[in-house]
């Protein structure tokens, strides 16, 4: 151990043993990652897959269905009180009946935290887009267990901002699958030694989830009515993307919209806003009423989690947000692949590798502010009341996932559930 892993090492353990002496007092995910353990798992038979948040679990569908039918067996972890509601949500279906997928929280990254989860150590740890743990890395090199980040996603800004440990814990990766070629560079300068191009996985992710029954009562009740969703919006958009809405709906009467914040602590804020401008709302958390009582109703708050990708279907139009008040932008592809035109706002860094092959194949439009109003209702009029199903991708955004497992395939060559199965994707 040299002086850089011992000076982390030192901050991690003393940050480590005041956090569980005042656990009490500390906020939810804190509390979380202090009580993380992990099932009893056999010794160098597991995969660890970690997915910080909402995000990233979403992102996980395709290849933890995949590792499972492999015969694998898999645990997630994830870092947020929120991504756990949604991984209770998740598990299930991961599962799938096979006993092969298990999930919880993430640790702090000191001896204390990380020691549960190496007692019976994997076979592999594999993050998703952008955990670099320095504490986690140091212990699993020494163990031999391979480190290894798929959809690896590194903008200039963060390179920037990496320290010391965070190089060091890049240098000690095996392999990044990059997203896209920026971030492949950006992980090259910041030291990890093999970076692959593997695709964006947003792009090969399965089939959303079909929503609950609850929502043939609103289907029922706005079935001649065109929908406007707008999804995943930021601080500073539910004003201009209400404003847009309220406006076309002068000329389109009965325009209905489906309103979903990205933040589950913007909720209420979001429904006092709604409240303020006198609309005529419900909560989706609040419950699915017969049909009737859907008809006076011309705004859903989606205020629940992993719903929005579904609920693109059940729109007109959409309008991806995260783009008009921020620079980074939110995933376009949910409505795109649902059949749905899709409007998002100029600041779309974060899918700058996404946004150009779909504008170009004609499946979304980059609208400024101020034009979003005239395009929202051009749109309108020339759009299928309901999509009629999913619409082709570009071939450049097509077999992402099988190259990332492709890449992955020779680190994750050790027996699988049954002994000499042969590991294949």
């Amino acid at each position: 151990m040299d002086l850089l892993d011992f000076s982390y090492l030192a901050t991690v353990s003393l940050v480590g043993a005041v956090a569980r002496a005042c656990a009490r007092g500390l906020p939810g995910a804190w509390r979380l990652r202090l009580e993380a353990e992990v099932p009893d798992l056999p010794e160098g038979r597991w995969i660890w897959l970690h997915a910080v948040s909402v995000g990233e679990l979403l992102l996980a569908d395709g290849l933890v269905a995949r590792l499972r039918e492999a015969g694998h067996r898999v645990h997630v972890s994830t870092g947020t009180p929120a991504g756990m509601d949604l991984m209770a949500r998740r598990l299930p279906d991961w599962n799938d009946g096979t006993g092969r997928v298990s999930g919880g929280p993430f640790p702090l990254d000191d001896p204390a935290g990380l020691e549960p989860f190496l007692r019976h150590a994997p076979a592999a740890f594999i993050a998703l887009e952008t955990e670099l743990w320095p504490g986690l890395f140091r212990a699993l090199e020494v163990r031999g267990i391979p480190r290894i980040v798929v959809n690896g996603r590194l903008t200039e800004r963060s390179l920037r901002r990496g320290g010391p440990w965070l190089r060091r814990a890049a240098s000690r990766l095996n392999l990044v699958a990059a997203r896209d070629e920026a971030s492949a560079g950006a992980f090259r300068r910041l030291g990890a030694p093999e970076v692959q191009l593997g695709g964006n996985l947003k792009a090969d992710l399965p089939p959303p989830r079909p929503l609950h029954a609850g929502w043939e009562n609103l289907r029922k009740a706005w079935a001649a009515r065109p929908v406007v969703v707008a999804g995943n919006t930021v601080d500073g958009e539910e004003d201009l993307l209400i404003g847009a809405w309220r406006s076309v709906r002068a000329q389109v009467p009965g325009l209905r919209l489906i309103l979903a914040p990205r933040q589950p602590r913007r909720f209420e804020a979001v429904a006092g806003l709604l409240a303020g401008q006198g609309l005529a709302f419900r909560r989706a958390s609040a419950g699915w009423p017969a049909p009737a009582a859907w008809s006076a109703v011309d705004v859903l708050l989606l205020d629940t989690l992993g719903e929005l990708s579904a609920a693109y279907a059940e729109g007109t139009v959409a309008l991806v947000a995260g783009g008009w008040a921020a620079e980074g932008g939110h995933n376009p592809l949910e409505p795109v692949r649902a059949g749905v035109p899709a409007l998002v706002g100029p600041g779309f860094a974060n899918f700058g590798d996404l946004v150009p092959p779909l504008r170009e194949a004609g499946l979304l439009q980059v609208v400024e502010a101020p034009d979003l109003a005239r395009t929202l209702a051009e749109t309108l009029a020339s759009a299928s009341l309901r999509p009629q199903g999913p619409l082709p991708l570009p071939e450049s955004l097509r077999g992402t996932l099988d190259r990332t497992l492709g890449l992955l395939a020779p680190r994750l060559a050790f027996p699988a559930e049954a002994p000499g199965r042969p590991v294949t994707f």
